[in-house]
């Protein structure tokens, strides 16, 4: 999603270019391209699949709605094992229109995840729950600190339920690093993802994400946390930012690389 301007094919090839090692893939332009041709080209080419994003919005009241966002996704987790990764993240979604109730959306959420949980493992897919900022709590994700995230992985095991660490949604919390420790304890930290703090936000905030060293974020701390929990897996880098995607995409993805080895090398 951070260079969403290159096309599959010149995606790969920057990323092959550029000695990136793997790519975290989102379902859209996987649909647009083709699930199998996808699958076929990051194969053919070397490169890792090391997420796909996103499944979830799991808070429904109505039964239909959940049963809709159930099968889409298991179609997700479907999509995940023939891309080759084994992790499909989950922003879990909102609340409903008309809802005020938080603790019954997680509660929805959780519910959902004893469902998915059993029909992933048997796919060779983890869940990674993903919790997000407080200001999207209301319309994306009500699931905002680790701690919330690892209150609904911890219902499962964790082969099934783990959790995602970005550092744009939970550098503000202080309680974070204890609840990487945590996650690490139990084998929950699924993927681990980087993208800066910067202010301004945007109208709609979405699209808000700074690029590496561009913000507040100290990028070594949260790697040497993730790391002292234990976790040795791929370290991905995910911007949504308008300005980014209006530039030439390799050139993004080529400073991006940069910017990360030179915010996070030791």
């Amino acid at each position: 999603m951070t260079v969403k301007q290159l096309g599959m094919p010149e995606l790969v090839d920057a990323c092959l270019e550029l000695g990136v090692p793997g790519v975290g893939l989102w379902r859209e332009p996987v649909r647009s391209y083709g699930l199998e041709e996808t699958a076929r080209l990051v194969r053919d080419a070397g490169l890792a699949v090391t997420t796909l994003c996103r499944g979830g919005f799991l808070t429904a009241i109505d039964p239909a709605e959940r049963a809709r966002a159930l099968d889409d996704n298991r179609r997700a987790v479907d999509e995940a094992a023939t891309l080759g990764t084994d992790t499909l993240v989950l922003v879990s979604g909102g609340l409903p229109a008309g809802s005020k109730d938080l603790h019954g959306a997680r509660e929805r959420i959780a519910d959902a995840l004893g469902e998915l949980g059993p029909y992933a493992e048997e796919r060779g897919v983890r869940l990674a729950v993903e919790p997000l900022h407080p200001m999207f709590a209301s319309d994306r994700c009500v699931v905002s600190t680790l701690a919330q995230a690892l209150d609904l992985a911890e219902r499962f095991p964790a082969r099934q339920v783990g959790v995602t660490v970005d550092t744009y949604h939970i550098w503000w919390d202080d309680r974070a690093p204890g609840q990487i420790a945590r996650a690490g304890a139990g084998g929950r930290i699924h993927t681990f993802q980087l993208a800066d703090w910067t202010t301004p936000l945007p109208e709609g905030v979405l699209n808000g994400r700074g690029q590496i060293g561009e913000g507040s974020i100290d990028m070594r701390e949260w790697l040497s946390h993730v790391e002292a929990a234990g976790y040795t897996g791929p370290v991905e880098v995910e911007l949504f930012n308008d300005a980014l995607w209006a530039r030439d995409g390799r050139e993004v993805l080529a400073e991006t690389a940069a910017r990360f080895v030179a915010h996070t090398a030791a």
